[in-house]
């Protein structure tokens, strides 16, 4: 399949667009990640910041408490659907590939499991450190490789199980699930001071149904896609991917563990 970054484009808008509330309910489960990435930020009262791929707007919302009435925390994301989930937020509908900002502005630039649905990801980052003051810090996260991110891989790995190879080619979400897969493109944009931890994020599921719905709200262009499937094919899909959280079976459910790698960089 050839690769088309605008279909991607218009995929995953359409996607987040479709999931819209559902995704913000969703990221509560994952406040732990928006510590960590806040923590690795050290914002100071009176910075400017700029959140990448924000969705709901929940880092940009936390950033803004952290930098009082003095600053300034921007929400910006390609899909409307998703910052209309933060009305309170300055927010800008806007591909993080071309941002509509001067140069040399921001304090910090953040970005919450983005990345890696950029379709050209170095000209993301090379956006976000354009943007940046010099001095100023990226923080990002991303999903660990696929075997240690059993809350995307096992509905994935379903879908390929019983579906087509998809029409329009896209890079694995898993892509920079290592440090030094992670550490390469931020070397590249021209990043000094990469440091990447790993935090794991827990996950309950009282049956296979409600995971299956926790993965549709956090799918984004995948979610778009699902939706257009025969409806047997969706019950399908929502009671075969127990054989894939087997592993994660308990007397209470599934439990499992998602690792997400957190880095931080300087625009030298």
């Amino acid at each position: 399949m050839s690769f088309d970054p605008r279909q991607m484009k218009r995929i995953e808008r359409d996607g987040y667009n479709l999931i819209g509330a559902r995704y913000a309910a969703g990221a509560e489960a994952r406040t732990a990640l928006t510590t960590a990435l806040i923590a690795a930020a050290e914002l100071q009262p009176g910075q400017h910041v700029l959140d990448l791929a924000a969705g709901p707007g929940l880092l940009a919302s936390a950033a803004r408490e952290k930098v009082g009435a003095g600053g300034t925390a921007i929400a910006t994301d390609i899909a409307e659907a998703q910052l209309a989930c933060c009305p309170g937020l300055l927010r800008v509908a806007t591909d993080g590939e071309f941002l509509p900002f001067a140069g040399n502005h921001f304090d910090r630039v953040l970005c919450g499991l983005g990345l890696m649905v950029f379709p050209d990801a170095a000209r993301a980052l090379a956006e976000a450190r354009r943007v940046m003051a010099p001095g100023g810090r990226l923080v990002l996260s991303v999903w660990g490789t696929a075997e240690h991110a059993p809350l995307l891989s096992c509905a994935l790995d379903c879908m390929k199980r019983l579906l087509p190879a998809p029409k329009v080619a896209r890079p694995s979400v898993f892509r920079f699930g290592t440090p030094e897969a992670l550490s390469t493109p931020l070397a590249e944009a021209g990043f000094g001071e990469i440091a990447i931890q790993t935090i794991m994020i827990d996950s309950h599921f009282t049956a296979a149904a409600s995971y299956w719905q926790a993965f549709l709200d956090l799918a984004g262009g995948a979610a778009g896609s699902l939706a257009r499937l025969p409806e047997s094919m969706q019950q399908r899909l929502v009671s075969e991917v127990a054989r894939e959280l087997s592993g994660f079976a308990g007397e209470a459910g599934y439990a499992m563990r998602s690792a997400v790698l957190v880095a931080t960089a300087t625009k030298k």
